[in-house]
Parts: C-alpha cells; sequence; structure tokens
C-alpha cells in the first residue's frame, strides 16, 4: 500500500506565507504526477497545483505568481510554498500522487487533508 502524508497547515494572517508538505510512502516504484486540491466549505474540491515528474507545472488561475509547487523525488515529497495569503485561500488541502507501484499497478492516491485558514 501506499499512505500520502500531509503536514504545514494552520491559521495564518492575510498576506502571510505557509509552506505544505507532503511525503508519500510504502511500496512506491516511481510517482508521475503529484499536485495539490483543495476543497472550501460549501465548494467542490479544485485542483491547486500539479507537477509532472519532468518538473512541468500547472496552476490554478487564482494561486498564480502566490503559488510555487516542487517535488523531490528522492524523498517521493511534493511541496506547495503558499505565499500573499488571502482569506479565500482558506480550505482544506489535500495531496495527490499517481503512483506506480512495486506490484505494477497504477492508482491514484489521496492524503488525509491538512486544513489552511488565513484569518485576521
Amino acid at each position: 500500500q501506499v499512505q500520502l502524508v500531509e503536514s504545514g497547515g494552520g491559521l495564518v494572517q492575510p498576506g502571510g506565507s505557509l509552506r505544505l508538505s507532503c511525503a508519500a510512502s510504502g511500496r512506491i516504484l516511481s510517482i508521475n504526477d503529484m499536485g495539490w486540491y483543495r476543497q472550501a466549505p460549501g465548494k467542490q474540491r479544485e485542483l491547486v497545483a500539479k507537477i509532472s515528474r519532468g518538473g512541468n507545472t500547472d496552476y490554478a488561475d487564482s494561486v498564480k505568481g502566490r503559488f510555487t509547487i516542487s517535488r523531490d523525488d528522492d524523498q517521493n515529497t511534493v511541496y506547495l510554498q503558499m505565499n500573499s495569503l488571502k482569506p479565500e485561500d482558506t480550505a482544506v488541502y489535500y495531496c495527490n500522487a499517481g503512483v506506480i507501484t512495486t506490484m505494477g499497478y497504477f492508482s491514484d492516491y489521496w492524503g488525509q487533508g491538512t486544513r489552511v485558514t488565513v484569518s485576521s
């Protein structure tokens, strides 16, 4: 099995910064795309940012220029640096990874979520 464990959420004032981390562990052969999604109260889960194994990135328009996604394949970890945070960034943030397991199967895995609250 594969587990994704997120960390780094919390309460921050508008204009502040947070860095989220997500570490994947388990029967991992390789990881394709890794990404961050978020779900605000009463809203659907949405893509925030994703990064391919080759380092290509894609961002939601609402976070471009403020958030940066990166990955460390040696550590099977993906990061999300969030700057200039706004109250509308408040949500539960979920990590996602497309994993090829040591058994040769491909599957999407999700973390348990980490809460980010932007408020004064």
